[in-house]
């Protein structure tokens, strides 16, 4: 039996009333809905079947004789304005379409209180009832809010079968709520079947202030007929629910910043800066943070940097100094007797404190063993031959790790007798689930190093085991994106669908654990927030390290599936993603932030504020950011910008800048062009960077039409373009040709 509150009972009560107030019924799409009036409510009610009823609560009056005072109506849209002892309600509620030629709704409530006013607890506004014979109606809930992720839900009606619900709340509406009344909008959507989705902050030294209308709700709930329960169709269906809501956010503006100015500060720190940097038997690694010179150097740290920067190197057609003299300490990290590259420096293993389980010798937490393969294997692609042999080397152990744990890892082994140390990420949850996912992505890398068939039959082996996995696969969000690249190329390669099915699951992961709203309120009024992306599924905070990673991931998936039919749905919601991190990245380094917001104490070295290494972790609005630490490692930041959101002009004193991803580039001698990758029906930037304070004599071009001359900042120029672009963009040489 459901358990239900008194405001449950109450709500569904009404609802069975056949003489319930109904003030207004529209049919759309096929479907009934109806505005009611309770003794302390206003509702949208939605009947998806006959036996089925859903409510939406518009307005509460807590003590009820709640009034509507006027209803008007316009189009696929009532605005209801109601009134009780409170204040006034303002209601605006619209219809439209999802692409599926669904029902999505949308309302949105102000409230203009008579007096000051707390909120020691407000009901949830979303109760699933039964009709006529039916007592209750079943369901089940796949994705609910966590701490100040997306305020979302994603659910099920399964007896009887009457489709799936996802619900979003604009928590970016709630911010002069949480303002005024010293409140988090943390793990305020979520709720226990049938009483779901929003129940505003209880406050309690702060009122709400009179005579100020302020937003309390803004919802969208996306419908569909389909309440399959196959973990595909979820997986699927969850993304193109999602891309809807998404399209019908009021997203907030982005601003150019120069990627290249903060790249060359940020390697000036990071090569110059003592506190980027530690010394053992006279060789240097880099810290993991800032000054902390007590943790043994780690393998993932120097290689999570090196990478980046010979992507750079790459693009920049340049060389710096520091990445062959990282490259060359590696096989310090190898151990001879495991025949494996090891976390830890084995020369400074004595350092470790134990404080932790990973804290301790020879204990591996699962994903760093092929995390640090991973990179290993992409330099050695690139023929740097050190990388090559310790990777080789280091495969026959990771093999024999991968069938002992039958490829599934727990967190922490013991890596001389694999000796689980701690099986699970909490109580009944399990171990790291996408290890499996990051694993085949390295056994994939072996396959196209060496060309070994058996490395492509590890890989999938180890992809299979992700199935059954569903909603709770994410255990760290850039090893999730790096699975969603592997399952990829595992369809390519293999033209088995349940590859590419796997690859949406791990998508469905990644954006269920994002913030789909921007947190203004407290601290966070100083940076943007709006779509960051949390590095672990509980982590209470984002962080610098896991974002770039992701980012870095889905470029390589973008460029992996050029050509695919892939969900749309999938396309929007990367290119988004890519487009608001390029933005937000910025705001990790701390001399982008005022002073009084750093933490004083973070729990590993210290946080130099002029020095332009990122913060790790930044945190809902009244937390200060960087109480983990200033993270050396995540220095490849502004490294995995600039190669994938420049391309450079041969010759020319100026470059072109896209936050979308691009693709094909194709460069001539007074021409390039290139595809911007994205969904037509949203915008991005495209810049003419210029190195001098005028704009060069350029032509731009998207889709065979010339744009007219953009924005000016200095001597750039800034346009507006869809996504799916055919960019061109041509001028006049200003090299002069050499007489004869």
């Amino acid at each position: 039996m459901l358990q239900k509150s008194p405001w449950a009972i109450g709500a569904i009560t009404s609802f069975k009333d056949k003489d319930r107030n109904v003030r207004y019924t529209k049919s759309y799409e096929g479907y009934k809905f109806e505005l009611i009036n309770t003794f302390d409510s206003v509702w949208i009610m939605f009947h998806p079947t006959k036996t089925v009823l859903i409510g939406f609560r518009l307005v509460y009056a807590a003590g009820g004789s709640l009034e509507i005072n006027s209803l008007t109506e316009h189009a696929n849209e009532i605005i209801c304005s109601a009134r009780c002892a409170t204040g006034v309600f303002s209601s605006r509620v619209k219809w439209s379409r999802s692409a599926e030629g669904e029902p999505l709704l949308r309302y949105t409530t102000t409230l203009k209180p008579a007096e000051d006013v707390s909120i020691p607890f407000w009901p949830r506004d979303v109760y699933i009832a039964g009709t006529g014979k039916l007592n209750e109606v079943n369901g089940k809930v796949h994705v609910s809010q966590e701490g100040t992720r997306s305020g979302q839900l994603y659910f099920r009606m399964t007896k009887p079968n009457a489709g799936s619900i996802l619900y979003l709340q604009n928590l970016t509406a709630l911010n002069d709520y949480c303002e005024q009344t010293k409140t988090s909008c943390a793990n305020v959507v979520g709720g226990n079947w049938p009483e779901l989705g929003l129940s505003l902050p209880p406050t309690t030294e702060h009122p709400i202030l009179a005579g100020k209308e302020i937003t309390i709700s803004d919802a969208i709930v996306v419908f569909s007929k389909d309440a399959s329960q196959e973990e595909s169709a979820m997986s699927r269906q969850f993304l193109n629910m999602l891309a809807d809501a998404y399209l019908s956010l009021p997203l907030p503006a982005t601003k150019y910043h120069d990627w290249p100015k903060i790249l060359s500060l940020g390697l000036r720190d990071l090569i110059d800066s003592h506190a980027c940097w530690s010394y053992v038997n006279g060789h240097a690694y880099f810290n993991a943070y800032t000054c902390d010179f007590v943790t043994p150097p780690e393998i993932m740290v120097q290689l999570a940097i090196i990478l980046p920067l010979v992507d750079y190197e790459e693009w920049n057609n340049s060389k710096i100094e520091t990445v062959d003299e990282i490259t060359e300490t590696l096989p310090a990290f190898y151990d001879k007797d495991l025949k494996t590259i090891m976390r830890w420096l084995p020369a400074a293993e004595d350092k470790l404190d134990g404080k932790e389980e990973q804290l301790q010798p020879k204990v591996m937490d699962s994903w760093y063993l092929h995390h640090p393969l991973l990179n290993l294997s992409r330099l050695a692609l690139k023929g740097v031959a050190v990388a090559k042999r310790l990777f080789l080397d280091s495969l026959p152990y990771a093999i024999k790790v991968a069938h002992h744990f039958k490829y599934e890892w727990p967190v922490f082994y013991q890596m001389e007798t694999l000796d689980v140390i701690k099986e699970e990420t909490e109580p009944g949850k399990g171990g790291e689930k996408d290890v499996a996912g990051i694993y085949a992505h390295v056994m994939l890398q072996a396959f196209e190093l060496t060309g070994s068939r058996k490395y492509l039959a590890e890989a999938e082996k180890a992809a299979q085991t992700l199935k059954g996995k569903g909603f709770s696969l994410l255990y760290q969000a850039n090893n999730t994106a790096f699975s969603a690249g592997a399952l990829v190329r595992l369809y390519k390669l293999t033209g088995k669908k349940v590859y590419l099915d796997l690859c949406y699951l791990c998508l469905a992961n990644i954006f269920k654990n994002v913030r789909l709203w921007n947190c203004s309120y407290g601290y966070g009024r100083h940076y943007p927030s709006f779509f960051a992306l949390f590095p672990l599924s509980n982590a209470p905070y984002t962080a610098v390290y896991e974002e770039q990673e992701v980012f870095c991931a889905f470029h390589d998936f973008l460029n992996e599936t050029n050509g695919m039919n892939i969900l749309p749905s999938a396309t929007l919601l990367i290119t988004e993603y890519i487009r608001f991190l390029v933005y937000r990245a910025a705001y990790y380094y701390p001399p982008m932030l005022p002073k009084d917001m750093l933490a004083e104490k973070p729990k590993t070295g210290e946080i130099d504020p002029k020095l332009w290494i990122a913060l790790e972790d930044m945190h809902d609005g009244w937390e200060k950011c960087g109480s983990v630490g200033q993270e050396v490692y995540g220095a490849g930041n502004a490294f995995g910008i600039l190669p994938r959101h420049y391309v450079k002009v041969p010759d020319e004193q100026f470059m072109i800048y896209a936050d979308y991803p691009v693709l094909d580039i194709k460069k001539s001698r007074n021409k390039i062009s290139f595809t911007v990758i994205g969904d037509k029906k949203m915008q991005c930037n495209l810049a003419i960077v210029s190195a001098g304070t005028k704009p060069p004599p350029v032509k731009v071009t998207a889709q065979n039409t010339a744009l007219k001359n953009g924005r000016r900042k200095g001597g750039s120029q800034f346009y507006t373009i869809n996504g799916m672009s055919q960019i061109v963009v041509s001028w006049k040489s200003s090299v002069r040709k050499k007489a004869k």
